[in-house]
């Protein structure tokens, strides 16, 4: 399906739009006045939906089938992207995508997780679950760019690192602790936005960062719902009420100062207008741009490891 079960009613209102739309294009009938009446009625239901979201219907909507990935912001936001393929040591992993870019007026190595279009594609890019291989792929890159000092840019979108036997085997705990090592050490800008998922670790390898932002719609934490509610509801159907208690929308996360700033969406959710979403993540990034590249190597070293040591700092009642 392309759409998500909230979102059943919106969708009945707009089959029915298409085909007063069919029936008048045939019939040569007068049907303006229909169309525009429940076209006001999507738009109040829309309106009325998306605010009074729960946390784990914005985790769904993250999850959304027609949800721009990486790929689809890098083409909107960037001239150019010149990608770089493999590790240098055993594959070229599809679920993490980078290269050299073009942003505005600054050429950036821009990093992102990478989720596929439909279930062949997602199969391929293993559902935005990067192994270890992704992670020194994404490290190559940000060890190039800090070579040829070019700000880092990187997209999170993945449910977490692939946790299988062979990706545990070849090191995937010693890869992402090696990426984030690495990140506190960067002499160059890094800026980071959550696009939709931000699981756990596997997110947190490419994303730390010394601006840290997040879509409306998406969602960050340490883990999934479902994970949560497995290990200590012991009863992974009872992942609504776990995904409350994680604080893991873009307010939640703002309010715990885990990001620095939350990007607007359309209503409805990115996927409705996915020009319009890249183009505020674009303005974003470039002011990001301006800011961090008038700081020193040591200075942005030392923002970036005060940001990430706050954030064990909390209360039972924040």
């Amino acid at each position: 399906m392309d759409y998500i079960p909230l979102e059943r009613p919106i969708v009945d209102l707009e089959e029915k739009i298409a085909l007063l739309r069919r029936m008048d294009a045939a019939q040569s009938l007068n049907l303006d006045a229909d169309i525009k009446k429940l076209a006001r009625q999507v738009k109040e239901l829309r309106t009325q939906i998306f605010s009074r979201l729960s946390a784990y219907e914005t985790v769904q909507l993250s999850r959304h089938p027609l949800r721009p990935n990486g790929l689809d912001i890098i083409a909107q936001i960037c001239k150019t992207f010149i990608e770089f393929h493999g590790d240098r040591n055993f594959f070229d992993d599809p679920a993490i995508v980078g290269g050299i870019a073009e942003l505005g007026d600054w050429h950036v190595v821009i990093i992102a997780h990478q989720k596929g279009r439909g279930t062949s594609d997602n199969i391929a890019r293993n559902f935005g679950m990067p192994k270890p291989e992704g992670y020194r792929k994404a490290l190559r890159l940000m060890m190039m760019a800090d070579k040829f000092n070019l700000p880092i840019i990187t997209l999170i979108d993945t449910p977490g690192a692939y946790p299988g036997v062979g990706a545990e085997e070849r090191g995937q705990s010693e890869a992402i602790g090696r990426n984030i090592m690495t990140m506190t050490q960067l002499q160059v800008p890094v800026t980071t936005v959550v696009i939709g998922e931000g699981g756990s670790g596997g997110a947190l390898a490419i994303g730390v960062a010394n601006r840290v932002h997040m879509l409306e719609y998406a969602v960050y934490s340490v883990i999934s719902p479902e994970g949560c509610a497995s290990i200590l509801l012991k009863n992974a159907e009872q992942a609504e009420q776990a995904a409350a208690s994680l604080r893991l929308t873009a307010a939640g996360a703002r309010h715990l100062k885990l990001v620095d700033s939350v990007i607007d969406e359309p209503s409805g959710g990115a996927h409705r207008d996915c020009s319009a979403v890249a183009q505020n993540i674009k303005r974003t990034l470039q002011r990001d741009l301006e800011e961090l590249t008038r700081l020193s190597p040591a200075q942005l070293q030392a923002q970036r490891a005060e940001k990430f040591r706050a954030v064990n700092f909390f209360s039972d009642d924040s």
